[in-house]
């Protein structure tokens, strides 16, 4: 897999727009973040530009306006940051991550047996 790159905690805001709705134009991208955001156009289209120049997006013109498709899919983005955050929070240990969420009672009832099921499935899954 190849390098992907940095992006920041606004710039995944459009991003999500992005891998949503590809191919979608600038103006969509601004109408949709408006729901969401506070952000000007002008700051939407400065998010837009750092991550061309990042290569997170490609873009090409149709009439007036550009359209953009992601160069990075979201499922090798949270693979990476999943990684990134294990290593960084839990020594890259995913039984301490859930260890901490089950002693500080972050996790309830249903979270835990819908988390026992899915660790269920996969088991009998790898045993077929």
């Amino acid at each position: 897999m190849r390098k992907l790159p940095q992006i920041s905690e606004a710039e995944l805001e459009v991003m999500k727009i992005i891998w949503k709705h590809h191919p979608i134009n600038t103006n969509e991208v601004i109408e949709k973040l408006a729901k969401t955001t506070t952000w000007s156009p002008k700051t939407i289209q400065t998010l837009l530009l750092r991550l061309l120049k990042k290569e997170a997006l490609k873009n090409h013109k149709e009439g007036r306006v550009f359209v953009y498709t992601p160069n990075v899919a979201e499922s090798d983005y949270v693979e990476v940051e999943s990684h990134s955050f294990l290593k960084r929070f839990y020594d890259g240990a995913l039984n301490s991550m859930v260890l901490n969420f089950l002693e500080k009672d972050k996790l309830s009832d249903n979270e835990i047996n819908e988390l026992y099921q899915m660790l269920e499935e996969h088991k009998n899954r790898k045993q077929e």
